[in-house]
């Protein structure tokens, strides 16, 4: 099918769901340069008094990071949380297992949650179901959360921090399905393990979030038969199930790379289900929600050699550079958020700093990459409502998702704002696309403005010396006639609009 132009219907009528603002959420781990030469680099000159880096702590707080997940991921599963509290002079350097490194833990709990502060975000911390015990992850539950008068509480207050941090969310271990993971568990020992160390947790703070470890990636082949076990088994104590994606565009096929929403659809479309069914199957009046807390493009950066970190501090692992094309399927990939936010609450980009990240540094500059725009524009913009907006446009071949529309759409609305947001993704490598929108129920006061991450190259990338080849720019808004607006969306291109409704 082949058309001239496309058109985009809203309708505030047509909401999906609220948006939870924990979809605009990050991810930290003790892996590579993440934590040390990122976050905390005393030897930086951008350095604070506690080590924190100035100029990475303005750059997330422009991202606005509503919660962050702690501090793994992999490392997680060898972590023991003790190693990293405490006088500084008194920590153990210890093997990190999951990356083959040296973790001095001069970064723990304490300074974490200073850096929590430091960027205004949520944290979200998740405790070892590898190596680790229920018991000790109840016991950081208490370092947390407790009033003082308690051995872990007093721990705390010992260490500098008299008042509980009142940690809400929680991660009751990582990616505990994969073969790769220290102290690895099928999914019925998971299930149980992961839903007594919830109740210990929840008996010191019944007011915690509780995130359970679902499929590491939908390719897996346990998937999804271990997100069923594993629920069925500790649906009652946990509020959250987890996903985990890494994009890829190994074969270089550009067009079904920029089709991938369709993949991610796929992904919480079967756990959506299965929800559903473990719902039903136990009889429950329980909700659980999904908790898409790894996602992002990882395919160009590998690991140096087998031995990965080779016993270093801070090695450099999976920098990965991001490209236009990368952008693009980050947009499409929030669009989705805003689609399924119905069941998906909460999501977290992995990661925030040097690996797999928007944000690169050396010790003495930063460098904002591609994809940092796109989660800029969503965080800001995306809040209310997702709509449920009908888009007809025309449509491609793709060599794996076989025919697909040109364009990805999502859009929100907040009444008490008044404000409004459309987000567009055009897929072609080549032609701009007319666009109308239209409004179906009411006209916008305004459209105020518009933005866009756009360019020739799909291969284009930010770098140290040119940081700014692909970057959000504000472009002449669309007029309004009427209840209508058209716009051209050039090939290659995310458009973010703003509009008032009032």
């Amino acid at each position: 099918m082949s058309a001239s132009k496309a058109q985009i219907y809203l309708d505030t009528n047509r909401s999906i769901s609220p948006i939870s603002p924990l979809l605009f959420s990050g991810f930290a781990e003790h892996m590579g340069r993440s934590i040390y030469e990122g976050i905390y680099d005393p030897d930086s000159p951008h350095a604070d008094e506690r080590g924190l880096r100035k100029d990475v702590l303005a750059a997330l707080r422009e991202l606005n990071f509503r919660a962050m997940r702690y501090p793994g991921g992999n490392f997680l599963s060898g972590y023991y949380w003790l190693d990293g509290v405490g006088p500084k002079d008194k920590r153990p350097r210890r093997r990190d297992l999951a990356w083959q490194s040296i973790e001095t833990n001069q970064f723990g709990t304490d300074e974490f949650m200073a850096f929590a502060r430091a960027i205004n975000t949520e944290p979200m911390l998740a405790v070892n179901m590898g190596t680790g015990t229920i018991q000790d992850a109840a016991n950081l539950v208490e370092y947390c959360n407790a009033p003082v008068g308690t051995q872990y509480a007093d721990l705390r207050a010992a260490n500098g921090h008299p008042e509980p941090y009142g940690v809400k969310y929680w991660c009751v271990g990582n990616e505990m399905d994969g073969p790769w993971q220290i102290g690895h568990l099928e999914a019925e020992d998971y299930g149980k393990k992961a839903r007594e160390a919830a109740k210990m947790m929840r008996w010191h703070d019944p007011s915690i979030k509780l995130v359970l470890c679902g499929s590491s990636s939908s390719r897996m082949p346990t998937y999804p038969e271990w997100d069923r076990v594993v629920l069925e088994l500790a649906w009652e104590q946990v509020d959250y199930h987890s996903l985990h994606y890494y994009a890829n565009n190994h074969d270089n096929d550009t067009a079904s790379y920029l089709a991938l929403s369709a993949e991610f659809e796929a992904f919480v479309d079967t756990l959506s289900g299965v929800l559903r069914y473990v719902k039903a199957k136990n009889r429950s009046k329980h909700d659980v929600f999904l908790s898409w807390d790894e996602w992002n493009v990882w395919y160009k950066a590998h690991f140096p050699s087998d031995m990965q970190g080779q016993w270093t501090v801070a090695p450099h692992l999976i920098e990965e550079v991001y490209n236009l094309e990368d952008a693009l399927v980050a947009a499409q990939w929030m669009n989705v958020f805003l689609r399924k936010s119905d069941v998906l609450k909460i999501a977290c980009l992995a990661q925030v700093v040097n690996v797999i990240a928007p944000i690169l540094t050396t010790r003495d500059a930063l460098l904002k990459q591609s994809i940092y725009y796109p989660f800029l524009l969503f965080s800001r913009l995306a809040s209310g409502v997702a709509l449920d907006v009908a888009v007809k446009a025309p449509l491609y071949e793709t060599q794996k998702f076989g025919t697909m529309p040109l364009l990805d759409v999502s859009a929100s609305w907040d009444e008490e704002k008044g404000a409004h947001a459309i987000f567009i993704v055009n897929r072609s490598q080549t032609e701009s696309l007319p666009v109308e929108l239209v409004w179906q129920d009411r006209a916008p006061a305004r459209i105020s403005k518009a933005y866009r991450v756009a360019g020739t190259d799909p291969k284009a990338a930010n770098s140290f010396e040119n940081p700014n080849v692909v970057v959000a720019v504000e472009v002449a808004a669309p007029v309004l006639d009427g209840k209508s607006a058209s716009l051209v969306v050039p090939p290659l291109s995310f458009t973010a609009i703003e509009a008032q409704l009032r």
